[in-house]
């Protein structure tokens, strides 16, 4: 998605891009204090952030019909583990807000960074803490079988059966205080990168391998094809729902404390 925008493919006039690569959830952290002008959040994040952040139509992951994966040992039905222990990659992020809304409250959250989680899951434990089962994110989604671990519950199949909607994971967000018209053109910016990306997908692909974790370039394609797609470019009427349906739901739940309308730039 940023790769056009990282080496410089588009013409930006006068604005300039920093591509910097973190986790999720430290993303999140950091837009609490409006570090950055254009960045990648969680949507449960976003709950938080409404009053300094403004979403951007294009650049989100959407599990259309797949999602985050609650994975353990063995085979376990979900009221197994309603009380258990379960590594999770932030209490931001998206996929620990459906992991709450398809399990309940009283689970046990265990934080762990998401590329730990299937090593915690198979060892059960984290830095001394027990762990039952974990919530896989990134490319753990198509690899935890490798380490035989047996899927407990796909949040994004889940989401799907309930309200027939793709679950809304990432998107990008700008901030409000940059003022419309910079708001305007960095969202066409990003657009544009996207649209780079996806017609230059072999080269994208390599960069974004560059920052990789050993997956082989095959999968890394399958994963890419999972969350960089048509609703990557554009949320429509639909992908614009599904935000504010989980926010909704978040809120009616008891895990967001306020109702949130997502505002989307463009």
């Amino acid at each position: 998605m940023f790769y056009a925008l990282a080496k410089g493919k588009i013409d930006t006039g006068r604005y300039r891009f920093e591509h910097e690569l973190v986790d999720i959830e430290t993303l999140n952290r950091r837009a609490e204090t409006a570090e950055l002008e254009l960045t990648a959040l969680s949507v449960h994040a976003y709950a938080y952030l409404s009053d300094r952040y403004v979403l951007c139509s294009c650049g989100a992951s959407m599990g259309d019909n797949y999602g985050p994966m609650l994975v353990a040992r063995r085979k376990m039905a979900m009221a197994e583990l309603a009380q258990g222990a379960i590594a999770v990659p932030g209490l931001r992020t998206t996929a620990c807000l459906a992991l709450r809304l398809c399990l309940g409250q009283d689970y046990r959250d265990v934080v762990v960074p998401f590329d730990r989680i299937l090593d915690a899951v198979v060892e059960g434990a984290y830095q001394g803490t027990a762990v039952d089962a974990g919530l896989v994110i990134h490319e753990g989604q198509l690899t935890y079988g490798s380490q035989n671990l047996e899927l407990v519950v796909d949040t994004g199949k889940w989401w799907m059966q309930q309200t027939g909607l793709p679950l809304p994971l990432g998107v990008n967000a700008i901030r409000k205080d940059l003022g419309p018209e910079a708001i305007g053109d960095v969202h066409a910016l990003l657009r544009a990168s996207i649209e780079y990306g996806l017609e230059h997908r072999e080269e994208a692909l390599s960069y974004a391998l560059s920052f990789g974790r050993g997956l082989e370039r095959s999968k890394a394609d399958e994963f890419v094809g999972m969350y960089v797609n048509d609703w990557t470019l554009d949320l429509g009427p639909i992908g614009r729902e599904s935000v504010a349906r989980l926010l909704a739901e978040g809120h009616a739940r008891g895990v967001i404390p306020q109702l949130v309308a997502p505002e989307f730039a463009a």
